[in-house]
Parts: C-alpha cells; structure tokens; sequence
C-alpha cells in the first residue's frame, strides 16, 4: 500500500465515522402538503456514495465558522446541531419581519425607513444560516446590503423596469421564457429561501403567484416536446432547489423523458444561503439525470464558507459541473480585489467563475449598479493576474430582452500595415504577423458593419 493510498483511506475512515451520510434522516417536509406519489416517477436505482471531502491542501476543513460557532452560541442556544443542520429548520425559521431582524442586527436609518413602510416588491426572508453571515453592526456589510433592505429601494428612475429583460413577452406559456432558439428558461417556482434586494424577477418572485403546479409544468414539458429545436432546458425561479426531492425529481425526470433535450441546468443559490440543502439523498437523485449542471450564485467570499465547500464537494462528487453566476453590485464586489478573492475561493470549491452579470436595471436598483467601465476594470485587473479559469465571462443582459452580450476590455490597439496590435495585461504592445495565404498576399481584417451582421 502506497502511503498516498494510505491517506486517503484513513481520511475515508474519518468522513464515514464523522459524518454518517448514509445514516441522516431528511425530515418530512413542513412546506409541502402534497402527496409523494403524485411527484415520483419510476426511475432507475443508484448505489449510494458517500461524499469524500479531501481539501486541496490536505487539512480537514472545519464544520463550520468561528462566527457562526458565536452567532449560534448568543441566539439560538437550545438549537441542537441536528435542526440547525436541517433545511427544513432553516426554512421554517427564516427572518422575515423587522421585529425578528431587530434581534439580530442594529438598524440603520435607511433599513428602519423602509421595514416601518415595508410595501417593496420584494418580500425580506433571511436564513438564521446566512443571518450568521452577517455583520450586526456595519450596515455597509457586502452581505447585509444584499439581503436586508434599504429605503433606496424605493427609488426608481427612468431607465429602469419591473421586467427589464422583457421576460413576458417571450412567454409562450406561464412560467416558461423562450429567448434562445435551442433553449429555454423553466420557473419551477417563485419560492427563494433568501430573497436578494437585487433580484431580476422581484416582480414575481415571492409572492405565491407561481405554484410548482403539476397543471401548468405540463403545458411547459408539452411546450418543449412540440418545438425539437430545444436542446437545453435552465430550471430556476425562484429556486428550485427548494422543492422536495419528489417534486424536483419528477420535474428532471419528465424532462429526461423528452428525447431531443440534451442538457438540463438548475439555477440556485442554495450551497451559498442554504448549504443544508444538499443532502446525500438530493445528491443520489440528482446524479440519475446526468448531464445536469449546475449555475450556481455567489456573490461575495464571505459565502465561501465550510458549509457552502461541503456542499459544493457533495455535488462536484456526483459528477454536476458547477458554475457561478456574479452579478456585479456596488459596494458589494466592484472591486478588483474582492473579485479576485471570490474567484479564487470558488476555484477551491470546485466551482467555475462562469459570467459577472452587469446588474440589470430593474425598478429600485440605482443603489446597485455600478458603471460598465467598473466591470471592465475588474476583467482587466483579473486577466493575466490570475488563472483562466478563475476569469468569468463579463456580460450585459440586454434590456427588452436582447439577451446576454459579452464585454471585454479592448485589447487590440489597431493595426501597422497589415500586423495586428495588441496590448497585454501589462499594457506592454506587441505585434502579430498577418497571415499570409498561398499566393504571398496578406489577409486583411475588415470589421463588418451592422448591417452586414
């Protein structure tokens, strides 16, 4: 036995005594009143498969944090680990009133205005998890600004909308965005266990207007199975890994059943607000759907957590590609620096830095949205300084429902009869030699106009 073998299995022997995966019980659901077998489908067995979380610098990483062990200790002192850890606990408690949020955080001007008159569109919910996240006392804090809010939300100017992307009228059916020619958007639901202050859908989401009703599910999946065009379905909300295991189960089965949809992806931010969630019996179902991927939403390292590495690894390990989806807030993460330590600690949670969205302008998110030259900074600052892979894709979702467009700095400088120039990351300019075809002549690149797009 090789001694890097012999680690291996003794960090195997750790995890099994430590953490019993096979052993959690996932209590009934104290949301859903619906019966199991209405959702099940008959599909396949899987053997079972412990998550092995060996870090990349080969310590054990902790259970949790130094501020949620203190959080826990001063407000909820009677929480055995065991409801803490269950997400159905999570839920059921979540903050939702300024009454409830008094206890935890003392409130700024700005946040008391807009609680005392609370009429956003957007309804508050916190988890007591994330609320350990969160600074008491600095109303600055990345992730209090991203969920608590503030009296700016109710500012609006003229350039913004409650549908900014034009999401309605691309609706063939209810709940069902058709943009693309090969895919299309399914909200499963608008249910979110934290809500963010800068959500695109706030004018739908939360508001029990969209049931993850089996009535209108099926006139999506009969919508996706008349047009074979659609190769590739996103399941999000809301979010729905909120939904029982049943219910999201008979949702990706009925789309695995439909033969010309290749890939299915869920959209969450659950492994950052609600890293309970991830269960080993969700990972055993999830891993009968493949290829399934995941876009995942992180906002700040601060959510790079032990609870959200864990959960990352338990989905990494089933084979779920995960990528990360940042929108770019002002005063949250419009920073090269900030930036940089996100990716950086998404890359070690095994998730992929995918696009930095710039924030969408809908109704009450002038306080959010920063200019585009911010956003252009950060690509420039990150690009050479850092791994590819840690280089998310800077894009504009068009407003009217445009769809996403990719911003880069410009690097090319111009050109020096027929070379190329080209500035580097460290503003050094080199040239590149025109290519020259059989016949000695040089190609010339011509940028085509609008019209000839």
């Amino acid at each position: 036995m090789t001694e890097a073998t012999s680690l291996i299995q003794g960090f195997r022997r750790q995890e099994q005594q430590e953490i019993p995966f096979d052993k959690e019980e996932e209590p009934p659901s104290s949301s859903l009143h619906l019966e199991t077998h209405i959702w099940s489908n008959d599909v396949r067995a899987t053997q079972r498969h412990p998550a092995l979380i060996i870090p990349f610098n080969g310590k054990r990483t902790p259970r949790t944090s130094l501020k949620t062990k203190i959080f826990r200790r001063q407000f909820y002192p009677e929480v055995s680990d065991k409801q803490w850890n269950d997400w159905h606990w999570q839920v059921t408690n979540r903050i939702r009133t300024a009454d409830q949020i008094r206890k935890f955080i003392m409130l700024s001007a700005e946040e008391q205005a807009a609680l005392d008159s609370f009429t956003a569109k957007l309804p508050m919910a916190i988890t007591p998890y994330y609320m350990s996240l969160i600074s008491a006392y600095d109303a600055d804090n990345p992730l209090r600004r991203s969920v608590v809010p503030t009296i700016n939300e109710f500012i609006s100017t003229p350039e913004e909308a409650d549908d900014p992307l034009g999401e309605e009228h691309q609706s063939p059916v209810p709940g069902l965005v058709h943009r693309y020619p090969d895919r299309v958007l399914l909200l499963a639901l608008d249910f979110c266990s934290t809500y963010c202050r800068y959500c695109t859908r706030s004018r739908v989401v939360g508001h029990g207007a969209l049931h993850p009703a089996r009535s209108r599910l099926e006139k999506a999946f009969d919508y996706i199975r008349a047009n074979p065009q659609i190769r590739d379905v996103l399941v999000s909300g809301g979010d729905p890994l909120t939904m029982s295991d049943e219910r999201l189960n008979w949702i990706l089965t009925n789309l695995r059943n439909i033969p010309h949809v290749e890939i299915v992806r869920v959209g969450t931010k659950v492994p950052a607000v609600l890293p309970q969630r991830i269960t080993p019996q969700l990972v055993r179902m999830l891993r009968r759907h493949h290829p399934l991927m995941m876009s995942l939403h992180f906002t700040h390292p601060d959510e790079c957590t032990p609870e959200s590495y864990r959960a990352c690894a338990m989905l990494a390990d089933a084979g779920i590609p995960l990528g990360s989806q940042t929108v770019l807030l002002a005063g949250i993460n419009d920073n090269v620096e900030t930036m940089r330590d996100l990716v950086h600690g998404l890359l070690k949670m095994r998730v992929r830095p995918y696009y930095l969205y710039q924030c969408d302008p809908i109704s009450g998110s002038s306080h959010f949205r920063t200019p585009i030259e911010k956003g252009l900074d950060i690509i420039r600052g990150l690009r050479g300084f850092t791994s590819g892979y840690a280089i998310p894709t800077y894009v504009i979702d068009a407003p009217g429902g445009g769809g996403k467009i990719p911003v880069m700095p410009d690097y090319v400088e111009g050109r020096e009869g027929c070379d190329l120039v080209l500035r580097n990351y460290e503003g050094n300019l080199f040239r590149y030699p025109a290519y020259r075809s059989e016949d000695g002549a040089p190609s010339v690149f011509v940028p085509m106009t609008h019209a000839e797009a």
